[in-house]
């Protein structure tokens, strides 16, 4: 029998070139589980049923802070307020109404500064004081943390947890705090909602047109079809296949 040497050179050289690419595929894949593996900024859950978590961060003044509450009250929702320490120390009789109105609290740190830019100690610290700050005005001590400007490292990813904290990313942003007009930031919103969305407002004097759009945004939430609910809720109940990393 003649053997066609060509052709069985070229069947060998694709079979091992198959192999090679499986090969390369497989470690490339451990690669980045290792690289991905450890603590996480959490930008969302992976979940089949609508439901988005509302979200405001809060670090100085009280001017709009009333009316937002006042809003979510009346919509009996429930919501995650992402606090300074020292801003929980100052209207220490608004961040307890939080509480009492039954929204959940996280930590939005101490001294605003990015995260990523600090060393592990810095961070801890920033997050220690918060914390203490947060437990005195409110009777709460808070396991999320949001922090300042979402911004983050792997360092200061790590110092968190060994704080007993999660960090909290969005995958929903208003840019509210831009001021871009009240129809834009509820347009933002709603064109970004997708199940286990994580949505980013503000309710410091900054953004001075959040509170105003609010009622309206959250109408819209609804008529979409989805339920709205804290942080902890959309992590314990609604991330039956897992979170969505930033």
């Amino acid at each position: 029998m003649l053997i066609d040497l060509r052709r069985w050179l070229n069947r060998r050289y694709w079979f091992y070139s198959i192999v090679g690419l499986f090969a390369i595929s497989s470690f490339y894949v451990q690669v980045a589980e290792y690289a991905n593996s450890g603590p996480v900024a959490i930008a969302g859950t992976r979940t089949e049923q609508k439901v988005v978590a509302l979200t405001f961060d809060h670090s100085w003044g009280n001017k709009f802070t009333p009316s937002i509450l006042d809003t979510l009250k009346k919509n009996n929702l429930k919501v995650t307020f992402f606090i300074m320490g020292p801003w929980a120390q100052k209207y220490a009789d608004v961040a307890k109404r939080m509480v009492d109105d039954g929204h959940e609290i996280g930590s939005h740190g101490y001294k605003h500064e990015n995260y990523g830019d600090m060393t592990a100690e810095w961070v801890k610290e920033d997050i220690k004081k918060s914390h203490a700050q947060i437990k005195e005005a409110t009777g709460v001590e808070p396991a999320l943390i949001r922090p300042p400007n979402g911004h983050y490292s792997r360092r200061s990813l790590q110092a968190t947890e060994e704080m007993g904290y999660k960090t909290i990313i969005w995958n929903a942003d208003s840019l509210d705090w831009k001021n871009p007009g009240r129809d834009v930031i509820i347009d933002r919103v709603v064109k970004r909602l997708k199940p286990g969305a994580i949505i980013l407002l503000h309710a410091s004097d900054t953004p001075v047109q959040t509170a105003e759009a609010l009622p309206i945004l959250v109408e819209k939430i609804k008529a979409e079809g989805y339920q709205i609910v804290t942080v902890g809720e959309l992590l314990t109940k609604y991330a039956e296949n897992g979170v969505i990393r930033h």
